[in-house]
């Protein structure tokens, strides 16, 4: 059965900033353990509906990449791309930004699309038995790496 994560975090930082950060898919990697990093494609330079993104991951010697498509871009509070392997989906990947107590809460939700065949074969290939799990985990810590730059 799919599995949604979803993570919160208070940020003392504005809005602006946070969304600035979420958006820089090619930083990503300065915060995610898995990811690290890639770049846009298809022409794109950065961030807007339709843009496309390929990924870079790892996780210690099990490398894979991705193909991203932005969905949603509503600056500067909803931020959202669907994520493939070979064609086939992986996720959705959504950030969500609301200003609160002099900073923002941004809320950033892993919605798994794998259908059976990208789930048997994803486990070995990324070196992760348990995806949702593991996810939680690193959107923790991107999260807290996310804030770190946002509060610097």
């Amino acid at each position: 059965m799919p599995a949604n994560i979803v993570v919160s975090r208070h940020i003392d930082a504005s809005p602006e900033k946070v969304w600035a950060l979420v958006t820089d898919l090619p930083r990503m990697g300065e915060w995610s353990p898995e990811n690290d990093g890639g770049s846009w494609t298809g022409g794109a330079t950065a961030a807007a509906v339709g843009a496309k993104f390929k990924g870079l991951n790892s996780n210690g010697k099990k490398k894979w990449s991705t193909m991203s498509k932005v969905t949603v871009f509503e600056a500067p509070r909803s931020f959202a791309f669907d994520v493939s392997v070979l064609g086939l989906a992986i996720a959705r990947w959504s950030y969500e930004i609301e200003a609160q107590d002099g900073g923002t809460i941004v809320t950033e939700t892993w919605i798994d699309k794998r259908g059976r065949v990208a789930t048997l074969v994803g486990g070995p290939a990324s070196g992760v038995k348990d995806r949702a799990s593991h996810n939680r985990a690193g959107m923790e810590k991107t999260l807290e790496g996310l804030a770190a730059a946002a509060e610097s």
